[in-house]
């Protein structure tokens, strides 16, 4: 079967079929094992970052640049550049651009625009509606990559399932725990909502552990092809677990009130991955708080670094497939 993606823009897994992801996984291999084609020759990505980053930032940059291409790094805010996103706005406050302006804009220029945009962490509602990324899809004519969203970090998902892929030959039936971690900050769900999504398109036998007062969307569960098990155990999930995955989340019940979030979060400092199953594969998406979230013990065994390697690969096989 021949599968195009062409023109498509990538803004979180669940928008594609399973055998879509695993040809853009397989493709990712062939590109980690020889320098890949030039597919991106003559061509220019905008990358739009309202937040900073290192590894996204670094990987999308060199892997365009190995593709041939050309990219165009801004970063919102710190250039004096500030983007507006709601519909209607009047804009006589402290934004200088409508996204619906930048868009087309950056579209006659390039030939694909990649967005990274946090969640406000004050409005769920708003949150929920992934605003930021949704309004660069709307008013773009060119493909958008999600480069974490307020919802989706659906690039590193790929990682994720590609380094599960190498560490275990395969992603579906593997065994896997997803569980919250102790962090003295409220975090997104971007990362655990992209993790769940994948490797329930692909088949894997998912457990998430998290406190009774921070579960993951119930509408976003519900949604997923096969639903995990949901425990409130961090020992529970991770019995006989192939794969483990740590991750800090915020607690939707306490949208916009951080204070009696940490109230009830420093109440879960016990909440650390300091042992994994003996030979099962440890991820976390990085940056990590060592001995916070996750022990040096654990870390220091684990797989964190072919991971964020793995972001180089799956970028340029969605950049080469889509663009």
């Amino acid at each position: 079967m021949t599968i195009s993606l062409k023109g498509r823009s990538f803004i979180n897994t669940m928008e594609f079929q399973p055998a879509e992801l695993e040809h853009l996984l397989a493709r990712a291999r062939e590109f980690k094992l020889s320098r890949p084609p030039r597919a991106l020759e003559g061509k220019s990505v905008a990358l739009v970052f309202f937040n900073p980053s290192l590894r996204t930032r670094v990987s999308f940059e060199v892997g365009i640049a190995e593709l041939g291409g050309h990219p165009v790094t801004m970063s919102v805010g710190t250039e004096s550049w500030t983007l507006e996103y709601r519909e209607g706005a009047v804009m006589d406050q402290d934004k200088t651009e409508h996204i619906k302006d930048a868009a087309q804009a950056l579209s006659r220029y390039v030939d694909a625009i990649g967005v990274r945009a946090f969640p406000g962490l004050k409005s769920r509602e708003e949150d929920l509606a992934d605003p930021v990324i949704e309004c660069f899809r709307k008013y773009s004519s060119v493909p958008v990559i999600n480069m974490e969203s307020a919802l989706w970090h659906p690039c590193q998902g790929m990682a994720d399932a590609l380094t599960i892929h190498e560490q275990v030959g395969r992603v579906k039936n593997v065994k896997v725990a997803l569980t919250w971690a102790y962090h003295p900050k409220a975090l997104p769900m971007a990362v655990p909502n992209s993790f769940a999504a994948i490797v329930s398109q692909l088949g894997a036998d998912l457990t998430i552990a998290h406190p009774p007062e921070f579960p993951l969307e119930k509408r976003f569960l519900d949604s997923l092809p096969r639903r995990p098990r949901i425990v409130h155990s961090k020992e529970e999930a991770l019995a006989g677990a192939q794969v483990v995955y740590a991750k800090s989340w915020g607690g939707s019940a306490f949208y916009g009130r951080w204070e009696e979030e940490k109230r009830v979060r420093d109440g879960y400092k016990s909440w650390i991955c300091d042992r994994v199953p003996p030979g099962a594969v440890f991820l976390h998406c990085l940056p990590v708080r060592r001995n916070v979230e996750v022990s040096d013990a654990v870390l220091d065994a684990s797989s964190i670094y072919d991971q964020a390697e793995n972001r180089l690969h799956v970028q340029k096989a969605i950049l080469a497939e889509l663009v």
